[in-house]
């Protein structure tokens, strides 16, 4: 299995409400992609963070090449299945593919970030090789690994952990303190690093950046 997933090649489609469809290939796309690295916060749902140095490009440069319409209020991404590499994915009362989403305006936040490589090295499989996400503002588990699709749709989709327990793992997943998690406390984490437990921070400590982007949202459950 493990070598099946080293030799296949690796295809990203696009499609949904955007001006053509198209898949492309992962080399292709990265070449036209201005590829960069970050140094980003990770805060896990379950209460432990690390620093992290990422490689990648800003996800609006796919959004860009997408070309979306301006009926598409959220992309949807999803992992690939294929239960000979993932065994896990046999498991048939989960709902594969992996998916999860983002409007269009945290998509399109400078910060939210295609990865492509960590501490200076292209991803290992365990990091969600060769395409993931990072949205450093929201809990981990928003930032779905090994991409094969992107679709752009008008009405908000359910993510994988929503649909099996939305209680616990909302669409929105944004950090805060303050919003306890039905089964533990989120005002601090675990540090990785350290093992010293500190304060969480509001938006994972990226509230100047993405604040904005919920002034506007009303009764919803931003935070989980």
């Amino acid at each position: 299995a493990a070598q099946k997933l080293a030799i296949r090649p690796w295809t990203i489609t696009i499609d949904g409400l955007v001006e053509k469809e198209f898949t492309i290939g992962i080399d292709e796309l990265l070449k036209k992609m201005l590829l960069e690295e970050r140094v980003y916060r990770h805060r896990c749902v379950e209460a432990w963070s690390m620093v992290i140095p990422w490689s990648g490009f800003q996800l609006s440069e796919l959004i860009d090449l997408a070309e979306p319409l301006s009926s598409a209020k959220y992309v949807v991404m999803e992992t690939f299945q294929d239960a000979e590499v993932a065994p896990g994915q046999k498991q048939f009362w989960y709902p594969w593919p992996y998916k999860e989403g983002l409007t269009m305006a945290e998509a399109t936040n400078d910060l939210a970030f295609m990865v492509t490589g960590v501490y200076g090295k292209p991803l290992v499989k365990q990091f969600g090789s060769p395409l993931r996400l990072a949205v450093p503002w929201k809990y981990g588990y928003k930032s779905i690994k090994s991409i094969v699709r992107f679709k752009f749709v008008s009405r908000r989709p359910k993510s994988f952990w929503e649909e099996i327990n939305n209680r616990e793992y909302g669409f929105w997943a944004n950090v805060n303190p303050e919003v306890a998690h039905p089964r533990w406390s989120q005002a601090k984490e675990r540090d990785l690093a350290t093992g010293r437990k500190i304060p969480t921070k509001l938006f994972n400590g990226y509230g100047n950046e993405v604040a904005d982007l919920y002034e506007d949202i009303k009764g919803e459950r931003l935070y989980r």
